[in-house]
């Protein structure tokens, strides 16, 4: 079985803080069984950063799972595979939020109905759920275009996202993510679900979205040193000693060429279809 655990660095983000989270997701990812890949390279420019991550939906195919996880993220070792604890029918996050709240609602919130807002700094899904990353496409008649400023009016940070500086470019990947759920109509479950129904409580990962860098920096620190899980000695970290953020990103990123290629004709017409080929 094929997986791979992907996450994103455009522009070399926050290298000392990547020093520290990427040993456990390479960790996280060797647990799994999967490949451990960085996404350090540009294929909609004309988009915010973010959107980035729906390159899945290209660089994915061919795989059984693809797994997802902000370079922000501490995923503690402990963490269980979330693809033997779900079905290839069913998507998951970490955890969720309301879709309404944040994003103007459309035909397919309407007709979906569960109201489910995309929390995408974590995202689990099989090659059966590819759509998860679909990248958006226009279609006038849901107000839905696959055109940046436009996609922007649709979304809403809430108040305490606003309050830290969060703005509608940086939500982008969740409002598409969110749509993708509705509009295919996925079966959708979060990790925080799985945990409860097993009467699990355990403490599996740590993510701020509305702190600055250096905040997290210093959190993720505290928190992986001494004083917090106490981390730092264990052979996650010191199987990457002396691995440098330059070392990550020439050994996990996309540019090297990928195990298998797989064409994706439902993508023809689309330009970013053709420049994947």
């Amino acid at each position: 079985m094929r997986k791979t655990l992907w996450t994103l660095n455009i522009g070399n983000y926050a290298p000392e803080l990547c020093e520290l989270t990427y040993p456990l997701l390479l960790a996280y990812a060797r647990k799994m069984g999967a490949d451990f890949q960085i996404i350090n390279e540009r294929r909609f420019p004309e988009m915010p950063v973010t959107y980035e991550k729906l390159q899945i939906f290209y660089l994915g195919r061919g795989n059984d799972w693809n797994v997802y996880i902000d370079s922000d993220a501490v995923i503690f070792p402990d963490m269980f595979d979330v693809t033997e604890r779900i079905g290839k029918d069913t998507v998951a996050h970490y955890s969720r939020d309301h879709c309404i709240n944040r994003f103007r609602s459309n035909e397919f919130f309407r007709r979906d109905g569960r109201d489910i807002g995309a929390a995408n700094w974590f995202a689990v899904a099989s090659d059966w759920c590819i759509d998860l990353w679909h990248p958006l496409s226009s279609v006038a008649s849901q107000n839905i275009l696959a055109n940046h400023p436009e996609t922007l009016r649709e979304i809403r940070p809430i108040v305490v996202e606003r309050q830290a500086g969060i703005t509608p470019e940086h939500l982008i990947d969740d409002y598409t993510l969110s749509l993708n759920i509705a509009r295919y109509g996925l079966k959708f479950t979060t990790v925080t679900d799985i945990m409860q129904k097993s009467n699990d409580r355990g403490v599996y990962a740590w993510h701020r979205h509305r702190v600055p860098v250096e905040q997290k920096l210093k959190e993720i620190r505290a928190g992986l040193g001494p004083q917090g899980a106490n981390l730092m000695g264990l052979e996650e970290f010191s199987a990457c000693k002396g691995f440098t953020f330059t070392d990550w990103m020439e050994t996990y990123g996309v540019s090297r060429p990928p195990a298998v290629a797989v064409e994706d004709m439902r993508t023809e017409n689309d330009k970013h279809g053709k420049a994947a080929r």
